[in-house]
């Protein structure tokens, strides 16, 4: 049984880049505990009947995927920063933009997933899957509106609570027992998804969901 986790049982992170066996960094009362904590618990109990019932399970720590087929209204970074370059409106972002996230491109997560299925029983997890290439919010956005030739500015806005500051995967679990890396650049991922978008926004209405969304959830960069 696969248990898709998260980057976000990281919290907002004290070490970095962050290994397996570093326990996070998570604000329990506020506003992504739901998410954070969720996540959390999951695994705890995954763990748990895997100890006590010898259930074979694998955890994934899953870093920032983006690629084609993703919802235009999702709230994630890159979808969000996609949608608005397209459309000419200004891109949002949360704080300065100097924030970093590390995006992977969906071909390289699917391959790494199917690794740690196929794994010997032994490999239960916790493992990270993500890229260890690092960049700020801010040059994605400027990256996306390069590639378009937008005319898109950025909008900044309050960084939310508990938003976290630098977030990098250490994948060499990943490397060393699944044989496994990501080979997909960002630009060559950027192109992929931009071109997919494209597509679809032609064959379809505007929709006003990414910024209705925008407005009840600050928390896209995620």
């Amino acid at each position: 049984m696969l248990q898709a986790s998260t980057s976000e049982v990281y919290g907002d992170p004290e070490v970095h880049p962050q290994p397996e066996d570093y326990c996070g960094h998570v604000n329990p009362t506020g506003p992504r505990a739901c998410y954070d904590e969720g996540k959390r618990a999951a695994e705890t109990l995954f763990f748990d009947y895997h100890r006590l019932y010898k259930l074979p399970v694998k955890v994934a720590r899953i870093f920032n995927t983006y690629g084609p087929r993703m919802l235009e209204n999702d709230g994630r970074v890159v979808s969000n920063f996609i949608v608005q370059a397209l459309r000419n409106e200004p891109i949002t972002i949360y704080g300065d933009g100097s924030q970093t996230r590390s995006f992977c491109f969906v071909d390289d997560l699917l391959d790494g997933l199917e690794r740690l299925m196929e794994s010997p029983a032994s490999m239960a997890g916790p493992c990270n899957l993500g890229n260890p290439h690092e960049v700020t919010v801010k040059d994605v956005a400027q990256r996306i509106v390069s590639h378009i030739g937008s005319r898109s500015p950025l909008d900044r806005r309050p960084l939310p609570q508990d938003d976290p500051k630098r977030r990098r995967p250490v994948i060499g679990r990943a490397m060393e027992l699944l044989g496994w890396q990501p080979r997909v650049p960002l630009d060559t991922g950027l192109k992929a998804t931009i071109g997919y978008f494209s597509m679809k926004m032609a064959t379809q209405p505007p929709s006003t969901a990414p910024r209705e969304r925008a407005a009840l959830k600050p928390l896209a960069q995620h």
